[in-house]
């Protein structure tokens, strides 16, 4: 008697070359290769996705992967965000879950991406719709930085509300509650994917501008997945200083 088939999987990189706060970044040198490069390499030698794409809307990014021996799209419409990027490309693909992952964070944490997939293949895992990552925030300015969004999770650990905001609002201080920031790498299955592509922005979202906030809203269930590891993005010249002294 068969098993059940195993999930195919794929990793898909979306990279806007001109990102609003530090343009052009993903084709700035990272010790030898670029920040794009570093992180299509890091998402292939984790072995865990049967492809790994980029997909972007730039000729100098499609062609600098291309050179490198790497699998690439091009876009050809124009997208508010990296989702609807990524499920233009994998519209008439044949895969089953679909994991993004983000093009300027060249240091990926492979324990934390197999404990995101590992979840399609537990019990009631057909209950999940798209798995993310969170992590706890200790500093009183981490949990206030809008640019920190922040989750929060029913007993199951799907997720009930993303926010910029502190929440929940500590009205008792003497509750003991763990602030979780999200990180946004998500693993989706193909189908809620081509559903947040169809389906129109509503209000929660278009107001804290958090792209996952949609599936909440037309009832999808996301499956939060606890990691200490801190994600290490490059969105500034700071940033990627900082990431050359690390390569090095």
């Amino acid at each position: 008697m068969k098993g059940p088939a195993k999930n195919k999987i794929i990793a898909m990189i979306p990279a806007r070359y001109e990102a609003s706060r530090f343009p052009g970044k993903l084709m700035k040198d990272l010790n030898g290769k670029t920040v794009i490069t570093r992180t299509y390499e890091a998402a292939v030698n984790t072995g865990l996705f049967d492809e790994v794409y980029v997909v972007t809307d730039s000729q100098k990014i499609f062609d600098e992967i291309i050179n490198e021996g790497g699998q690439v799209i091009r876009s050809e419409k124009e997208h508010e965000c990296g989702s609807d990027r990524i499920a233009e490309a994998v519209e008439h693909m044949d895969v089953d879950i679909v994991v993004n992952v983000q093009g300027d964070e060249p240091f990926i944490d492979k324990n934390s991406l197999a404990k995101l997939l590992e979840v399609f293949e537990q019990e009631g895992a057909e209950e999940i719709d798209l798995a993310s990552l969170k992590t706890p925030l200790k500093e009183s300015d981490e949990i206030t930085n809008p640019n920190n969004v922040k989750v929060i999770t029913g007993k199951d650990d799907f997720a009930l509300y993303f926010s910029r905001f502190p929440i929940p609002y500590p009205r008792d201080t003497s509750a003991k509650v763990t602030y979780y920031k999200h990180i946004g790498i998500y693993a989706f299955r193909k189908s809620a994917l081509m559903d947040f592509y169809r389906l129109p922005m509503l209000p929660l979202e278009a107001a804290e501008k958090i792209e996952c906030i949609r599936y909440l809203e037309y009832g999808k269930k996301i499956k939060m997945v606890e990691t200490s590891v801190k994600s290490i993005g490059i969105d500034t010249p700071e940033d990627l200083e900082k990431a050359r002294k690390l390569l090095s």
